[in-house]
C-alpha cells in the first residue's frame, strides 16, 4: 500500500538532518532492556541520545537533530550496526512526560524531513513531550535503499503492449529488477521490514530515557506501531494509529484497493482543476481525466529528461501524482506543477512531490548515516517496496504469476486506468526476493497490552475505513475505535475534532468511548 506520508505540507519536505552522536553509558544496565536467552543486546539499550542543532538552510531554528545506533542483525548484534537519524521539538514544560515518536507513513516516508516541514500540527503536543521523529532502517539518511536509475525493465513488464505469451522473458525481467535493488541498497535491505523497525523503536525508546513508548502513526505507522504492541505489549505507553493499514489483505488486495483510492481521489482533484482558468487541462472534467491518462503513456512512451539526470517516465509521473494527492492542501502545488510539465516540459514541481528533493543514486554504505545530498532518488519507491515485501509472506511462484499476470493486469487497469499499472509494478516487484516474515498476518492479534486509540476516516481514499474495524477485531480489547466522518488520509491533520481528541489522549490519557465519532462539519 502506497500510504500517505502526513497531510501536511509535503511539497516543503526538506532534508535538514544534523550531525549528533549517540553516547554509550558504561554505568549500569537500564531496566528496559529485554530481558531472555536471545543475543546480548545490553549494549544497544545503554545509549542516550546526544541533541545538536539540525544543519540546513530549512531547518526550523528549534529543531534538534541526532541518532541512535542498533543492530544490522538482531539475531547477530555482532554482524554489523545500522545509524537511525533522529529529530525533535523540544517539551516546553519545566516537567515533562518524556517523548512521543512519530511515524508519518510510507512505508518509506522520512519522519525528520516530515517533522521539519509539517512540525506547526503537533506543537500542542509540545506542553508535556519532546516531539521526536526518526528515518526508519532503509529510509532516508539511515542506510537509505535504492534501485538504481534503470527502471525501464521493470516497467516494461506491466506495459499493455508486454508479450505475456513469453511468461519467461517477464520472470526473467523481475529478477533481474530485484537483483537490482540487492546491488542499489547494500547489507540493509535482507534485515529491511517492520519487524526488525519495531525492535528500533523499542531501542529508541529507551534511548530517550522512557518506560513506555508513546507513540502517535500515521497510514503504515499504524502497522509499524501495531506490530511494536505485539512484541513488547508491557513498554505500551498512550499509543495512537491514524489511517489504520490493514494486517491481512494479500498485497494484491491492497494494491487494488489502493488504485481505486486514488482514482477517485484523482477525480476530485480533476473536478476542482477544471473549475480555475489555470488548469492545464481546461474546463472539462471528462476531457481532462482523458488528458491525464494520454499524458502518462505518452510519457511512457516518450520519457523527457529529468530535471537530476535520467528519463522522466509517466510512471514517474503516476507516483508523483499519487503522493500529492492525499491533502487538499497540495491540490494548488499539483495544479502548478502539472501546468509546467505541460507548458514547459519542466519536471520539476512534479519530482518534488515523488523525491523531496532527494538525490541520485549511492551503492555503498557502512551503517553510519548518509548526508542529505546522498539520499538516493528512488529512496521512497524503493523503500516501500523492500517494507512492503519484507512484510509479506506470499510469493507465488513463476508458473502462477505467469498464468495470473494477463488477469491482474486487466483488473488493475479496471480499478484504475492512471494507478493500476503503478501499483501493479509494486506488486510484482517482490518476485525474486526473499520471502516475507508470518509475524505480522500470524502473531499480531489478541495484544494484551494499555489501551490504543485507532482513528479511521471513512473517506480515506488509501486506508480504507474496514481495515480499522478489522485491524482493531484482530487486537482485541485494547482497541478503541475513533470513527472520523470526514475526508482524507488521515484524521489528525484534517479534523479539529480528531485532532482534540488525539491530544487528549496523549497529553491527559483521557480516551474517547470505543466506536465514538466525529462528524464531518467539524472538518478542516
Amino acid at each position: 500500500m502506497l500510504a500517505k506520508l502526513t497531510t501536511r505540507s509535503a511539497v516543503r519536505r526538506c532534508a535538514v538532518i544534523g550531525t549528533a552522536a549517540a553516547a554509550l553509558v558504561a554505568a549500569g544496565l537500564p531496566s528496559g532492556i529485554p530481558h531472555g536467552t536471545g543475543p546480548d543486546l545490553s549494549r544497544f539499550y545503554r545509549q542516550k541520545v546526544v541533541w545538536s542543532r539540525c544543519k540546513g538552510a530549512d531547518a526550523p531554528k528549534d529543531l534538534q537533530c541526532g541518532k541512535v545506533t542498533v543492530p544490522l542483525d538482531y539475531s547477530d548484534p555482532r554482524a554489523g550496526t545500522l545509524d537511525l537519524a533522529l529529530a525533535r521539538y523540544r517539551a516546553t514544560a519545566k516537567k515533562k512526560r518524556g517523548s512521543v515518536l512519530l511515524n508519518f507513513g510510507g512505508p518509506g516516508g522520512s519522519g525528520v524531513s516530515e517533522l521539519a516541514a509539517g512540525g506547526d500540527d503537533f506543537m500542542g503536543l509540545t506542553n508535556e513531550y519532546d516531539v521526536v521523529s526518526f528515518d526508519p532502517r532503509g529510509v532516508g539518511r539511515s542506510s537509505p535503499v535504492s534501485c538504481g536509475d534503470n527502471t525501464d525493465a521493470l516497467a516494461a513488464v506491466t506495459d499493455e503492449n508486454a508479450d505475456l505469451g513469453h511468461p519467461q522473458d517477464v520472470l526473467r525481467q523481475l529478477r533481474a529488477a530485484a537483483e537490482e535493488c540487492a546491488r542499489h541498497s547494500g547489507p540493509v535491505l535482507p534485515h529491511i521490514g517492520t519487524v526488525n523497525a519495531s525492535r528500533d523503536l523499542d531501542v529508541m525508546r529507551q534511548a530517550l530515557g522512557d518506560k513506555k513508548l508513546n507513540y502517535l502513526g500515521f497510514s503504515y505507522g499504524t502497522r509499524l506501531g501495531a506490530v511494536y504492541a505485539a512484541q513488547f505489549p508491557k513498554k505500551v505507553g498512550r499509543l495512537v494509529l491514524d489511517g489504520v493499514d490493514t494486517l491481512t489483505e494479500p498485497m494484491a488486495e491492497q494494491g487494488i484497493a489502493g488504485a481505486e483510492g486514488q482514482q477517485t481521489a484523482l477525480e476530485d482533484f480533476i473536478t476542482w482543476c477544471v473549475e480555475d482558468i489555470a488548469c492545464p487541462f481546461g474546463q472539462d472534467a471528462r476531457d481532462a481525466r482523458e488528458q491525464v491518462v494520454q499524458l502518462v503513456d505518452s510519457l511512457d512512451q516518450d520519457p523527457v529528461p529529468g530535471d537530476l539526470g535520467g528519463q522522466f517516465t509517466g510512471q514517474d509521473l503516476v507516483g508523483a501524482i499519487g503522493q500529492a494527492l492525499y491533502s487538499k492542501e497540495l491540490w494548488p502545488s499539483l495544479e502548478r506543477a502539472l501546468a509546467q510539465l505541460v507548458e514547459d516540459g519542466d519536471t520539476r514541481g512534479v519530482m518534488n512531490f515523488a523525491t523531496g528533493g532527494a538525490r541520485p543514486a549511492r551503492t555503498e554504505g557502512d551503517g553510519g548515516l548518509v548526508d542529505e545530498d546522498e539520499v538516493p532518488l528512488d529512496n521512497l519507491p524503493a523503500a516501500l517496496m523492500a517494507i512492503d515485501c519484507a512484510d509479506d509472506p506470499d510469493r507465488p511462484g513463476a508458473a502462477r504469476i505467469a498464468r495470473d499476470l494477463g488477469r491482474l493486469r486487466a483488473e488493475y487497469e479496471q480499478a484504475s486506468p492512471v494507478f493500476g499499472r503503478y501499483r501493479l509494478t509494486q506488486l510484482l516487484m517482490c518476485y525474486g526476493r526473499p520471502k516475507g516474515t508470518d509475524f505480522i498476518r500470524d502473531k499480531v492479534r489478541d495484544v494484551h497490552s494499555a489501551k490504543m486509540l485507532l482513528v479511521g476516516t471513512r473517506g480515506d481514499p488509501a486506508t480504507p475505513y474496514r481495515w480499522t474495524v478489522e485491524t482493531a477485531a484482530r487486537l482485541g480489547s485494547s482497541a478503541v475505535v475513533l470513527d472520523n466522518k470526514g475526508e482524507g488520509h488521515t484524521g489528525y491533520a484534517s479534523s479539529k475534532c480528531v485532532h482534540e481528541k488525539v491530544d487528549d489522549f496523549l497529553l491527559y490519557g483521557s480516551l474517547p468511548p470505543d466506536g465514538s465519532s466525529c462528524g464531518p462539519e467539524e472538518d478542516g
